[in-house]
Parts: C-alpha cells; sequence; structure tokens
C-alpha cells in the first residue's frame, strides 16, 4: 500500500507545501539574526503567519471557484499551480532586499508570502483528502507530514549552509527553486473526482461546512474539540518558537545548527512519524494521543537541559533528538490523524482549513511575545513556562479522545440544510 502513485503524490505535496512554513520559521530568523535584527523584532516577525490563523476565511472560494483561464487544470490544481508560483517568487524576491534598511517591505512581501502558503495548505489538504480512500487516510496523512518535515531540511540546513559561503540572494534563489517539483507535479497529476464537486452556491460553500461539524455531536463537544485544537500543541509550539535563534543565542554557529540541530531533528522526527504511524494501527488515534501528547510534554523540557548545559554539541542532539522524536513526530501523527478523522470529506477545504488555522493560533500570537518574555525570564524559565502550557490539551483528552472512546458518526448533508 506504501507505493503506490497516491503515496507518491502525497511525498511531493507534503514536501512543496511544508517547505515555505519553514522558510518563514527558520531561514527567516537566521537571516534576520545575521543581519543584527534585535530578538525581540525577531520575535514580533511570529506575527507575519496571521494568514495561516485565518485561512479558513477564504477557503470557501477555493472550495466553490475555478480561476479564470486555468478552468483547464480543475479546481484544486489550478489553485495549486498560481500559490506554488507565487510563493516560489516571493521567496526569491526576499533575497534581494536589506532586512536592516527594507524591514517595512521585509514584513510586506513576509506577510505575501505567509498568504499564498497558507493558501497553497488549503488546496493541497483538500486534495489530499479527496485522492485517498478511507482506509489509507491515516497511512496518506503520515506520509505527507513527514515529506512536510523533509522540507524542514531545506531552509533549515541546507539553506543556513550555503549562507556561510555564499551572499543571502543566492541562497533564497536556491531555496525557491525547490518548488519547481511540486509545480511539475500539478500537471502530472488528475483532478480529485471524489468528493471533488463544488458546492452549489458560495452561501453553501461558507454555511454548510459549519453547519455539518456543529451538527455531529452538539456546540458543547464542538467548542472542546476546537479548545483542543489549540491548546494540543500549544507548549511544544511555543518552546520551539525562536529555536534558531536560541541555538545561535547559546553561541553555536550556524554551520553547527544547520549540520546538528536540524539534521538530528529532522531526522529524529521522520523516525518519530514513521514509528508513530505503526503504533496508531495498533493503539488507536485517542490512546495514541493520550500517550504521544505526554511523551511530548516530557520532551519539551529537553530544551531546558540544553539552556543550563550551555553550547554542548552531545546535549543539542540529544535535546533536538529527543523533542524532535516525541513532540514532531510522535505527537504531530496522532494530532494530524485527529485532524484528518474529524473532517468531513464533502468540506474538506473549508473544514481543514478552520482546524489547521486554529491549530496555529498558538504558534502565531503566543510565540509573538516569546522574545519578550526570554528577554525578561531568560531561557531555562522561559522553557519551564512552555512545559506548564503543554498541560492544558491534556487534560481535555477525557472530553474529546477518551481512551476507550468510539468515533462519533457523521450527520447526513440531507440533515443539516
Amino acid at each position: 500500500m506504501i507505493l503506490t502513485r497516491r503515496m507518491l503524490m502525497c511525498v511531493f505535496l507534503g514536501f512543496t507545501s511544508g517547505l515555505p512554513l519553514f522558510i518563514l520559521l527558520s531561514l527567516l530568523q537566521a537571516w534576520l539574526a545575521t543581519e543584527h535584527v534585535s530578538l525581540r523584532a525577531i520575535g514580533l516577525f511570529s506575527l507575519i503567519q496571521i494568514p495561516y490563523t485565518w485561512k479558513f476565511v477564504w477557503a470557501p472560494l477555493m472550495d466553490r471557484y475555478r480561476l479564470p483561464g486555468l478552468s483547464v487544470l480543475g479546481r484544486r490544481r489550478g489553485w495549486m499551480l498560481v500559490t506554488q508560483v507565487a510563493v516560489m517568487g516571493l521567496v526569491a524576491l526576499l533575497g534581494t532586499l536589506d532586512p536592516k534598511g527594507d524591514l517595512s517591505i521585509v514584513v510586506v512581501v513576509c506577510v505575501m508570502l505567509a498568504f499564498f502558503s497558507a493558501s497553497l495548505d488549503i488546496v493541497i489538504d483538500a486534495f489530499r483528502r479527496e485522492i485517498l480512500p478511507d482506509a489509507e487516510l491515516g497511512l496518506g496523512t503520515a506520509v505527507h507530514v513527514n515529506a512536510y518535515k523533509l522540507a524542514g531540511l531545506v531552509p533549515g540546513s541546507l539553506s543556513l549552509i550555503l549562507s556561510d559561503h555564499l551572499p543571502w540572494d543566492v541562497v533564497f534563489l536556491v531555496t525557491a527553486a525547490f518548488m519547481l517539483p511540486g509545480i511539475a507535479l500539478v500537471f502530472f497529476v488528475a483532478e480529485p473526482s471524489a468528493h471533488g464537486a463544488p458546492p452549489k452556491s458560495l452561501r453553501d460553500a461558507v454555511v454548510l461546512p459549519f453547519q455539518e461539524f456543529i451538527a455531529r455531536d452538539g456546540w458543547s463537544q464542538a467548542l472542546l474539540i476546537l479548545a483542543f485544537i489549540f491548546l494540543f500543541k500549544l507548549g511544544d509550539s511555543m518552546a520551539t518558537a525562536l529555536s534558531t535563534a536560541f541555538y545561535l543565542d547559546l553561541g553555536f554557529t550556524k554551520t553547527e545548527v544547520g549540520l546538528i540541530a536540524k539534521n538530528v531533528g529532522l531526522w529524529s522526527s521522520v523516525a518519530g512519524g514513521l514509528v508513530g504511524g505503526a503504533w496508531l494501527v495498533k493503539l488507536g488515534i485517542n490512546r495514541g494521543l493520550w500517550v504521544f501528547g505526554v511523551l511530548q510534554l516530557v520532551a519539551v523540557f529537553g530544551f531546558a537541559w540544553l539552556a543550563k548545559a550551555g553550547p554542548d554539541r552531545a546535549v543539542l542532539a540529544c535535546a533536538i533528538g529527543l523533542e524532535a522524536f516525541a513532540s514532531v513526530g510522535l505527537g504531530t501523527a496522532a494530532f494530524s490523524a485527529f485532524i484528518a478523522r474529524a473532517t468531513d470529506p464533502r468540506f474538506t477545504a473549508t473544514q481543514f482549513a478552520l482546524f489547521t488555522s486554529l491549530a496555529v493560533v498558538p504558534r502565531t500570537f503566543a510565540n509573538a511575545g516569546a522574545g519578550f518574555i526570554v528577554s525578561g525570564i531568560g531561557w531555562l524559565d522561559f522553557f519551564l513556562i512552555c512545559g506548564v502550557l503543554g498541560l492544558p490539551g491534556l487534560l481535555l483528552l477525557p472530553k474529546v479522545a477518551p481512551w476507550r472512546g468510539v468515533v462519533a458518526s457523521k450527520v447526513a448533508i440531507e440533515d443539516i440544510r
């Protein structure tokens, strides 16, 4: 089942979806830090990710309409082509700017990059859900997530190493070129047919996805699920908000960060994702959330250990590997499967956008204040606070994913019209 055309598409789609986000999270931080932009300003750059938290607002438009002039590609592939080309162009444009003298322009370009990247996520999530039958949903999600992480190797490792030897404009141009495989894929895949009929009107595209979600188990359960999606990765997300700046501040070089932190983190997270996918088959999504959630919480304290130890390469590798395996690997595998299960395949773009938008709210808003917190209390106490912030999500598990729980049945579309 692994070596199928659909799984191969999940690899390409996951990579092209993850690349622009890691550019914003990793490469942008290193670029700004190298150009001596203040830590507080770097922390505030998390706010440029606001489009990720609001992508459900324009997701119905992408569910309802085809792009004029690209109707031959279909609804999903047309949007994929335009968003990927826009992302590639904006990444290349960043390298031509000076963050010290053109900081306001850098902010505008980064916001545009986040907007098109979030839009790309919308259409790729919808495309993936529509091409995968239910029997392959878990495996396809795991493959997509791991390819998503592999994309981090480019801006988080290769680009950092290149930046020690090449000017930044060349680095950004090389990084942008990695969008080309995803662009080429658009012309080699077919438009999804299952669940692919667009809503009859914009009103249906906006209203029906929300009605269906609420009608499943009522308002109270819907709010609990949304609260859980918001809180489950809160502590882990905040702990990694300034990870690149944290490593550089401890005294590691960019090459050390590229070779040790990023590579160990990447492969540990991939291993965690594969192990998590295998365990989820036996444990189930609910129990996986319990087990992996606890391990995710424990792993956050590895950063506190690193802050205490200082610029020790062995400790760096151990702390990053532990956090990546447990949090990014195991935790993300269970969390992504939970979100996929909560999405009705008839409303893929809008519901996926709603759930994933909520999941990145902590990364955008809470992380924006991370620089101020670190400046006030230091790295060690900051990571201890992040560990405490991981508790509320776990406390909601008995309500949203009980240990012996059963997946609630979906409500028929006729019942919510």
